[in-house]
């Protein structure tokens, strides 16, 4: 792997790259400026057009001169002075005083209020208390003569914002992609994608994720819940991923409004959301605002129909209290099995702090090693025997280079929409042919991004003892039920598991240290492993010298 990229202008390149892209698959959903910076960029002197790559792959809008020297670009200024005839840079713009506060140091900022050089404010203080007095918006010379240099504030953000999210379909993923691809520290799938295949069909689909993206800033950052709400659309977005985005950030301030005692707000979003879960809360809030028929009628309907295990789970626990405070006679409640269960007395020791790690220690024997596993090696078993069906080239799953996994995997029809591929893989844990399979796609595919391969938790040895030691049919009962509901059943597995290979058998041990619990989605996989009689244990520990 090269550390170094040989060519300088690297950047703008790959800046390039997504604008054609774009070009070649989104014409259609572009406007007349997007298309003129699209057919001007390529125009200009390379050190504008890199200038101008390097302003946009930084974080802000504003640049001071100083700050913008690269050897490969020689002097900012004059490369500026393309991109201020194009109108996509200001030079001089008026700043205010956080503006201001952003741009200089500490030292440049006493010279501009004619502070002491000792004045200990931090730069946060200082703002507070300079604030209600300079609300003006005035260029740097303004503020203070003697700063002459040159600041610039990019225009056309919005617009490349707008292209990096058409280019990947999201806005987590940045323009760092590329470089981190470049040095081989990331590498991706090569997907088999045709030019049609884009994330977006319609340009109200951009406009509807940048909108709903602002919300969902406003809401992180503390926004007042009831300025954010009206901004929200109301109507169902026709994009149906778009819609699980409204429907989540609905359910998100629903639980605001819980949390903040607004009950009756919360109900009001909660009754007309559809995202996981909001039907239990509209239970939990009507039986705690005494409305407890309603609770209970709303219950029995989950009941018969839960919208996964979860809602089950919660919902089983829920009826026969709603029960009872209606007077109803208690349902009889179907009988749990309950796992294998051990307490062990273990001494603390600061060279081993993580209680896993102790027992792993405490059970490990030489012909019978313990790995701390957690939920990473049933998903990259998973994974890599399910390679071809992950990253199958359908419609609206790949589109572009640099997908980690398909875009549609959270989605309720992942698996129906590749039935006959993922049958195809798990057939292979009938035939045998499995064991090879994920062998070979280790080796083939080993370090590739994956949905569900832990590459750095998973080492040859660790894999041949699984695939010696966990029978076929244990392996598919746990992978249909990850497919069942990929977001919520990739989590839960146990802590540690324990392998026999002379014998060829396993042991599964979730780990609970002093105060800890099982979690209602470790108790859902424990009875599934119950179910289908694998070998699993809850492991209770205290510590001898716990004072």
């Amino acid at each position: 792997m090269s550390a170094v990229l040989p060519n300088p202008f690297y950047y703008l390149e790959n800046f390039q790259c997504v604008l054609d892209w774009i070009a070649q698959r989104y014409d259609d959903l572009l406007i007349d400026e997007e298309r003129r910076f699209l057919a001007r960029f390529p125009a200009l002197p390379q050190a504008s057009r890199a200038l101008l790559t390097r302003m946009v792959m930084r974080k802000g809008s504003l640049f001071r001169a100083s700050k913008l020297h690269y050897d490969e670009i020689g002097c900012p200024d004059q490369a500026a002075q393309a991109l201020l005839s194009e109108g996509w840079l200001e030079v001089h713009p008026p700043l205010g005083i956080e503006e201001l506060f952003q741009l200089l140091r500490k030292p440049e900022l006493d010279r501009v209020f004619d502070l002491s050089p000792s004045t200990q404010s931090r730069k946060t203080e200082l703002l507070e208390s300079l604030r209600d007095a300079h609300a003006e918006m005035k260029p740097l010379a303004a503020w203070h003569g003697e700063m002459q240099e040159a600041v610039y504030a990019v225009k056309i953000g919005p617009l490349c914002e707008r292209f990096r999210l058409m280019f990947f379909g999201n806005l987590y993923q940045t323009w760092s992609e590329f470089v981190l691809s470049n040095l081989g520290i990331y590498r991706y799938e090569d997907v088999a994608f045709d030019a049609s295949s884009r994330g977006f069909l319609r340009r109200s689909d951009v406009d509807d994720y940048l909108h709903l993206h602002r919300c969902r800033e406003r809401f992180d950052q503390g926004e007042y819940l009831d300025d954010i709400v009206p901004d929200i659309p109301a109507a169902p977005l026709p994009n149906s991923w778009l819609e699980g985005r409204r429907q989540k950030l609905l359910f998100r301030i629903a639980q605001q409004y819980e949390r903040c005692g607004e009950a009756e707000r919360a109900l009001a979003i909660y009754r007309c959301c559809h995202y996981p879960g909001a039907r239990l809360r509209t239970i939990r809030v009507l039986e705690r605002g005494g409305k407890i028929d309603e609770a209970t009628t709303l219950a029995n309907i989950a009941a018969a129909a839960p919208e996964n295990e979860a809602e089950s789970q919660a919902v089983q626990r829920t009826l026969p209290r709603l029960q009872r405070k209606l007077g109803l006679t208690k349902a009889e409640s179907k009988k749990r099995s309950t796992p294998e269960s051990m307490s062990l007395c273990l001494s603390f020791s600061d060279d081993c702090p993580s209680v896993e790690r102790a027992v792993c220690i405490h059970f490990a024997q030489d012909d019978a090693p313990v790995f701390y596993v957690e939920n990473t090696l049933f998903n990259s078993l998973f994974g890599l025997l399910c390679w071809p069906a992950i990253f199958a080239a359908l419609p609206g799953a790949f589109f572009h280079p640099f997908h980690h996994g398909p875009a549609d995997l959270s989605s309720p029809d992942f698996h129906t929409r590749r039935t006959h591929l993922f049958e195809a893989c798990l057939s292979q844990l009938e035939s045998g042919a499995y064991r090879q399979t994920v062998v070979d796609t280790f080796r083939a595919k080993h370090g590739i991004q994956s949905p569900f391969v832990f590459w750095e938790a998973l080492d040859e040895t660790l894999l041949m003892l699984a695939l010696d030691c966990i029978p076929p049919g244990h392996l598919r009962a746990c992978f249909e039920r990850m497919l069942i509901d990929i977001p919520s059943n990739r989590s839960g597995f146990p802590d540690l598991i324990q392998f026999w290979p002379g014998a060829r058998r396993y042991r599964m041990i979730e780990v609970k240290g002093p105060g800890d619990r099982l979690q209602d989605n470790q108790l859902r996989w424990l009875q599934h492993f119950a179910a289908h009689e694998m070998p699993v244990a809850v492991c209770y520990v205290q510590w001898e010298n716990a004072a």
